[in-house]
């Protein structure tokens, strides 16, 4: 009779864990609490990984895109640059036929005496 009373308090193993047994027991209700939080904290930590791997990528497209536009930037400067020397400017307006010509001597200040 000893020995099946000893057997009663083993618990089954496998047999309580598929049966659903294991969940009435009170060392596995006690930890239930404690379980729940780890199983949240994981989901945080999952959550937490995700958002940072998607800003990591969010910040990479918008530094290639910077880099482009810097480029572009650098790229259209030294057009400008190009286009508004002297010389250049004066053969657009000898094309464009407009009949403007280089001023021979310096610009005067002009003073105008108020009455």
């Amino acid at each position: 009779m000893p020995e099946k009373s000893k057997n009663s308090k083993k618990s089954g193993g496998m047999k309580s864990f598929i049966g659903g047994t294991i969940l009435t027991d009170d060392r596995i209700t006690k930890q239930l609490p404690f379980l729940l939080f780890l199983a949240f904290m994981g989901i945080m930590l999952i959550t937490n990984r995700n958002w940072s791997e998607r800003t990591i990528r969010q910040i990479e497209v918008l530094q290639d895109e910077l880099d482009e536009l810097r480029s572009e930037s650098k790229t259209m400067s030294a057009k400008l640059m190009g286009a508004s020397r002297p010389s250049e400017v004066a053969k657009k307006v000898e094309d464009a036929n407009i009949g403007l010509q280089e001023p021979v001597k310096p610009p005067q200040k002009l003073i105008v005496q108020e009455k």
